[in-house]
C-alpha cells in the first residue's frame, strides 16, 4: 500500500491521469483562453462533466483535480475581463444569493479547519473553496442572459444524452467506460440485483439526481429555446441516466420536476398550496407515532433503497444539535450506524459548518424562490413566465433531491448552473421593477405636504421651514 500518512485524510500519493484525459483538460483550458465570453460554458462544462473527479495530479503534497485546474483556468480568463472592463461581469452584479452563497461557503470553511485544528486541512479547504466559490464565480459570469441559458442548455443536454449512452452500456456489460480512464471504479455498484449505473459521475446518486433536476429545464428549451431536437434528446438523455441510476432520490427528484410543471395552472395560488403542506405536515407529525420525517423511511421505489437510513440521519441531526450548532462537527459516526454517510445536503451543509452555514444555505433557497417568485408575478402572461416558472420547477426537484444526496462530484456544478441561470433570468425584471418605483417614490416625496418646525417664534418657523423640510425629507 502507498504511504498516505502525509496527506490530510488519506488519499492518493501519485497522479492519476489518462494520457486521454490530459489532452482533453489542455485543449478545454486552450478553448476557455481564446474563446468569446459566450462561448467560454461549452468547453467548461463539457470538460468538468464528463472527466470523472478521481483524474488528479499529485504535486507538491497536493492533490490538483482536473476540474480544479479548469476552474482555475476560467477563474484566470474572468480575471483579465474584468480587468478590461469596468461594468459588472456578472448578470445584475453581486446580489443576495451571492451573498448568502459566499457567506455559506466561509462558514463551512472556517468550521472545518477548527474541528481539525491542522494545517493540512486548511489546505484541503481550500481546494474545496475553488469546487465551490470558483465553480460558481465561473457561472455567474459565464451566465448573463437568457441567450445563455439556452445555449448550457443545448450543451447540459447533449452532455445527458452522452452519459445516458454510457450509463445503458453499464446495464449492458456490468463495466463502467469511464473506469477504463481510470479515478473511479470499472465495475459499478450492484444492489438486489440491479446495476445502478454511475457514467462519469462518483456514485450512482448523484448521476441520476443530476439528470433529473435538468429535467424540467430541457422541456423549458422545448418551449422558448426554438431547439425542439435538442430539447427532445435532452429529455431522453435525463430520464434514460435516471432509470440507469436504479436509486430512489434521482426518481423523486424527477416527478418533484414533473409535479412543479403540472402545477402551472395554479401557479397564482402556490401561497395556498405552500400552506397547505405545512398544515398537511403538522397533522401527519401528530398522528404518527414516529416524527414526520420518518415518512422518509417509507420511500422505496427501485425494491432496494436505504430509506430508513436517510430518516435516521435526519432524526440524529435533530437530536444531536449541540454536537453540530456552534462549528459543525467530525464525529457524527459516533451518532449510530452508518451515520458517518452523510447522503442529506441538508444535514450535511450543517455538520460541515455548524447552525450558521445551515441557515445561510437555507437563505440561498429561499432568496433564490424569492427572486423568481417576484419576477414571474411581474411578467405573468408573457414568453418569460415560462423560463422563470421552468426555472422554478428545476428548483424545487433539487429541493426534493436533497433530502436523499449531498453533491461531492461534479453534480454540484449543475447546481451552480441553476442558482446562475436564476440571476440571470430574474436580474433584468428585478432592476426593471425598480426603475419603475424610484419614480414614483420621488413623485411621493415632491408632493408630500411640508410640516412647519415646532417653534414657539413665527419668524424662526418660517426662516426654517426650508433647511427643515430638506433634512427630514433626506
Amino acid at each position: 500500500m502507498p504511504d498516505q500518512t502525509h496527506a490530510f485524510g488519506g488519499g492518493i500519493s501519485d497522479t492519476i491521469l489518462s494520457p486521454i484525459v490530459l489532452v482533453a483538460m489542455l485543449i478545454a483550458m486552450i478553448l476557455i483562453l481564446v474563446l468569446p465570453r459566450k462561448y467560454i460554458l461549452v468547453p467548461v462544462l463539457v470538460s468538468i462533466i464528463l472527466i470523472p473527479l478521481g483524474q488528479q495530479v499529485y504535486l507538491i503534497g497536493v492533490h490538483w483535480l482536473v476540474s480544479r485546474l479548469i476552474t482555475l483556468c476560467g477563474l484566470a480568463r474572468i480575471a483579465v475581463m474584468k480587468f478590461r472592463s469596468k461594468k459588472d461581469v456578472s448578470a445584475g452584479g453581486f446580489n443576495a444569493v451571492d451573498r448568502a452563497f459566499l457567506g455559506c461557503a466561509i462558514c463551512e470553511t472556517i468550521g472545518f479547519a477548527l474541528q481539525y485544528m491542522q494545517a493540512q486541512a486548511l489546505v484541503n479547504q481550500f481546494g474545496i473553496l475553488i469546487d465551490t466559490l470558483g465553480a460558481y464565480c465561473l457561472m455567474r459570469v459565464l451566465i448573463q442572459n437568457e441567450k445563455d441559458i439556452y445555449r448550457a442548455l443545448k450543451v447540459l443536454a447533449l452532455l445527458t444524452v452522452v452519459l445516458a449512452g454510457c450509463m445503458a452500456r453499464e446495464q449492458a456489460t456490468i463495466k463502467n467506460v469511464f473506469g477504463y480512464l481510470g479515478g473511479i471504479q470499472l465495475v459499478p455498484e450492484v444492489r438486489e440485483g440491479k446495476i445502478r449505473s454511475q457514467g462519469s459521475f462518483e456514485h450512482s446518486l448523484t448521476a441520476g439526481t443530476f439528470a433529473a433536476m435538468l429535467l424540467p429545464l430541457f422541456f423549458l428549451l422545448w418551449r422558448n429555446g426554438k431547439a425542439k431536437s435538442m430539447a427532445l434528446c435532452g429529455v431522453v438523455g435525463c430520464t434514460v441516466m435516471t432509470m440507469c441510476s436504479n436509486s430512489s432520490t434521482p426518481l423523486l427528484t424527477y416527478v418533484a420536476g414533473v409535479l412543479g410543471m403540472l402545477l402551472w395552472p395554479i401557479r397564482k395560488h402556490m401561497r395556498a398550496v405552500r400552506w397547505g403542506i405545512v398544515i398537511g405536515l403538522l397533522a401527519l407529525n401528530v398522528v404518527m407515532k414516529a416524527p414526520v420525517w420518518f415518512i422518509i423511511a417509507h420511500i422505496d421505489l427501485t425494491g432496494g433503497s436505504s430509506g430508513y437510513h436517510r430518516a435516521e440521519l435526519v432524526d440524529q441531526f435533530i437530536r444531536h444539535f449541540r454536537d453540530w450548532w456552534l462549528i459543525g462537527t467530525k464525529d457524527a459516526a459516533n451518532w449510530g450506524w452508518d451515520m458517518w454517510d452523510q447522503q442529506n445536503q441538508y444535514v450535511n451543509v450543517g455538520e460541515g459548518g455548524g447552525l450558521a452555514a445551515f441557515v445561510l444555505f437555507i437563505v440561498v433557497i429561499s432568496r433564490a424562490c424569492g427572486r423568481i417568485g417576484k419576477a414571474r408575478r411581474s411578467v405573468e402572461g408573457s414568453k418569460r413566465e415560462w423560463l422563470l416558472w421552468f426555472l422554478g420547477c428545476s428548483l424545487f426537484a433539487n429541493l426534493v433531491g436533497f433530502f436523499g444526496v449531498n453533491y461531492f462530484d461534479q453534480a454540484k456544478l449543475g447546481w451552480f448552473v441553476l442558482l446562475a441561470m436564476i440571476s440571470a433570468a430574474t436580474a433584468p425584471v428585478l432592476q426593471m421593477n425598480a426603475s419603475k418605483a424610484l419614480p414614483n417614490i420621488q413623485e411621493e416625496i415632491t408632493n408630500r405636504s411640508p410640516v412647519p418646525y415646532p417653534c414657539e417664534t413665527p419668524a424662526i418657523a418660517d426662516s426654517t421651514h426650508g433647511d427643515w423640510v430638506g433634512l427630514r425629507l433626506g
